[in-house]
């Protein structure tokens, strides 16, 4: 960067600029909603668009000292690639350009905040900014349903809390404030414990998770939970057994959560009656039936990738008029990526996430650090939400998935033992 000013390098290089970044960057990606409502896409996109030309110039700053030898899992190039080549079957183009630069921003500013921050330190900004957005939320619901009565429109705040909910914070909708509180729950958590942050702060945190979990009222997020759970005893048990019976014990809770899963399908109409989420589950099994028909008509490569849906363009249009309904994406963010980008992406998603999650699995089995447990369940919950939402793919979804898997291949690749030469450049 010999353009620029020793002073200013040293700024765009130091420690605190990139904290201060990663901060804006993980505020930006879980405020989208919240953004979006006060500034509009415009706004939002101006916002997004300078905190890439920042991490670009932090990056260039810092060239020296990052390490960039096996940066970028395969399996995003490859999934992120199909998703770009599906605009030239795609019938809506610029929609595709747009779905696809979208993505690749939120996923470059992923890939800085992996690369200039170590895990402990992001899930310290995610705790920071999730503790900022959750207190929101309840003030804003406090406000709108005890103090004025009356509903926030243009931020889709309804003012339900002195009914105990549902309430959607500043997020939009139940479903997914209820997954950001369920991040929240584990991120404050993994603080709690590894001391991180004061005791008093972390169990005030954990509290205010737990009341906007409640609040929240989505049946969705119960079963989310209930996993997310079991996944965190799970990894209890495997990082205090013996090293030597962690392999049987791994292959044993491998076996045990098939079963589960397998049951789980075989009486998911029992599970939907008992978390009473018949009229949800409907409008989301009408959705679909009706994608699943329209994906037989490009099984292979799918319809086109395009992010958010576009709903003036086929098939979301058609889908739009047979439903009823106006939907933003598949509620379902494995049938969505089947939907847009056929077989092909649908088998490039499913390597992307397997192998983000099995590295993050095999790491916060076998390293002592509590910062390794962090990614595994943080994935646990995108991957079960993922059945009945499609925020993976998105904006806070696509950025942790991301930041997840790089942290995951940075500690677990078997591109690390290939040879490398240091930058010339580096101390």
């Amino acid at each position: 960067m010999p353009t620029l000013p020793d002073a200013l390098r040293r700024v765009l290089a130091s420690p605190k600029f990139a904290a201060a970044l990663t901060l804006a960057i993980l505020a930006t990606a879980f405020g989208t909603h919240l953004l979006r409502s006060v500034v509009g896409w415009p706004g939002l996109i101006g916002i997004l668009g300078g905190l890439i030309v920042l991490a670009v110039l932090s990056l260039l700053a810092r060239r020296p000292i990052v390490e960039w030898h096996g940066l970028l899992p395969i399996s995003i190039i490859v999934f992120v690639a199909w998703c770009a080549l599906s605009g030239v079957w795609s019938g809506y183009v610029s929609e595709t350009i747009i779905g696809v630069g979208y993505q690749i921003t939120v996923g470059f500013l992923a890939i800085y905040v992996a690369l200039v921050r170590d895990t402990f330190q992001v899930v310290r900004a995610t705790g920071d900014v999730l503790r900022v957005l959750l207190a929101l939320s309840i003030v804003l619901e406090v406000l709108a349903g005890l103090l004025l009565d009356l509903p926030i429109a243009f931020l889709g705040v309804s003012g339900n809390i002195d009914q105990l909910g549902p309430i959607q914070g500043v997020f939009g909708s139940r479903n997914v404030f209820g997954l950001i509180t369920l991040i929240a729950a584990v991120t404050f958590y993994v603080e709690l414990r590894a001391r991180s942050i004061p005791r008093g702060l972390g169990i005030g945190s954990m509290w205010l998770a737990g009341i906007c979990l409640v609040l929240t009222r989505s049946p969705v997020i119960v079963v989310v939970a209930i996993c997310v759970t079991v996944a965190a005893l799970a990894l209890y048990r495997l990082r205090r057994a013996p090293v030597d019976g962690r392999r049987m014990l791994q292959l044993g809770l491998l076996s045990a959560a098939l079963v589960a899963a397998g049951a789980a399908w075989l009486g998911r109409i029992t599970i939907i009656d008992a978390l009473n989420a018949g009229s949800e589950f409907e409008v989301r099994y009408s959705l679909w039936s009706e994608m699943w028909r329209l994906v037989e008509l490009h099984p292979l490569e799918g319809w086109g990738w395009a992010g958010f849906w576009p709903q003036d363009v086929t098939p979301y249009g058609w889908i739009e008029f047979t439903t009823g309904r106006l939907h933003a994406t598949g509620l379902n963010a494995y049938l969505d990526v089947y939907f847009q980008v056929g077989l092909i992406g649908f088998l490039a998603f499913l390597a992307l996430v397997l192998l983000a999650f099995v590295r993050s699995w095999l790491l916060a089995s076998n390293k002592r650090s509590l910062a390794y447990v962090w990614a595994p369940l943080i994935l646990v919950t995108l991957l079960v939400t993922s059945a009945a939402e499609s925020t993976i793919l998105f904006e806070f979804g696509w950025l942790l998935l991301v930041i997840c898997s790089v942290k995951a291949a940075q500690g677990l690749s078997w591109r690390n033992a290939l040879p490398h030469k240091p930058h010339p450049d580096a101390p």
